[in-house]
């Protein structure tokens, strides 16, 4: 197969809660803070970095009219090799916040962890984290009480991919909003009720996807890389992934006919492949096995490629993509 080479396989760094950190007073800004950076070089807004989209995503729909956010992974870039120019380290620096998500972007968590910024918010100490490999879920527990069902708060080695279980990113944007609201208490109430209004959305997404994908023909779907293990696991799913975690893994020969086998086994219609990353590979076994291709997203970033101009656009188009592959009745 044309694939790149295989790279090292990146070691996931553990994770510091930062709810612990707030508790003790450690992250978040005081109240005589909040409006120095009122008088500061952003017209009175909350600097914000964010480490890519579904971050900025997090702070823009949290923080509203009260932060200025930036995102360190420019849009169409692949986020899990970003490296840290010395210019973004300014800006991290200089930020009144840092939100990213340990684990994902090594050269950020660097980064931040070397820097002086005050309220750093690492988004994968919000929720519990799994270990998944090549293939994910096949069962429907809800996951609702997590050290039951083999979470894991520890992050080495663990999925980063959380931001694609609505349910998590749902917790994930309880914990950031009150981060904000510790970090700038002048604008409290605003940031409450904007992460009401986003948790209010993200339940209205698991319900979508809870409905829409309850009564299907299969339950096996295949992927580029393993970035929906949370979401398979969430609605009762397989995902069975051509390369693990890292994207750009080339897979073995063995891995590629088991796959071949199991597409004919399980009723797999459909090979689907990423916007951010080659397709050659998909493209490569589904020609092998007469599937069809699609596209699922997994919004690590929003291009004029996306389905969408945002989050939730882009995973109600995953949502229809699902649907129609798996045979939803």
């Amino acid at each position: 197969m044309n694939v790149r080479p295989a790279r090292r396989p990146r070691r996931l760094i553990p994770t510091v809660a930062v709810t612990a950190a707030t508790a003790l007073g450690l992250v978040g800004l005081s109240a005589c803070s909040s409006s120095d950076a009122a008088d500061g070089k952003n017209g009175g807004k909350l600097d914000v970095v964010a480490s890519f989209y579904p971050m900025q995503y997090l702070a823009e729909q949290i923080g509203g009219a009260h932060v200025q956010v930036r995102n360190l992974t420019e849009p169409g870039q692949e986020p899990h090799d970003l490296e840290v120019s010395a210019q973004q380290r300014g800006q991290i620096e200089e930020s009144d916040v840092a939100l990213y998500l340990k684990g994902l972007q090594p050269a950020v968590d660097e980064a931040i962890d070397q820097s002086g910024t005050r309220t750093k918010i690492d988004a994968a100490s919000l929720t519990s984290l799994e270990k998944h490999g090549d293939e994910v879920g096949g069962h429907g527990d809800d996951h609702e009480h997590g050290d039951e069902h083999g979470h894991d708060h520890d992050s080495e080695g663990a999925d980063p991919h959380i931001w694609l279980d609505p349910v998590k990113y749902a917790e994930v944007a309880r914990g950031v909003g009150k981060a904000l609201e510790k970090a700038d208490p002048d604008h409290a109430a605003d940031y409450k009720k904007n992460t009401a209004a986003l948790v209010k959305k993200l339940d209205g997404l698991d319900a979508e996807f809870r409905d829409g994908l309850k009564n299907t023909g299969s339950k096996v779907f295949i992927t580029t890389h393993a970035a929906f293990g949370y979401l398979a696991e969430r609605y009762g799913l397989t995902e069975e992934a051509i390369s693990g975690l890292d994207p750009e893994s080339e897979p073995s020969a063995a891995r590629v006919k088991d796959l071949q086998t199991m597409a004919k086994a399980d009723g797999v219609t459909t090979v689907f492949y990423e916007t951010l990353v080659s397709d050659k590979t998909a493209r490569t076994l589904a020609n092998d096995t007469k599937l069809r291709t699609d596209v699922l997203d997994p919004i690590e970033g929003i291009t004029d490629k996306s389905r969408g101009t945002d989050y939730l656009q882009v995973m109600k188009s995953n949502l229809a993509a699902l649907k129609k592959a798996l045979d939803a009745k």
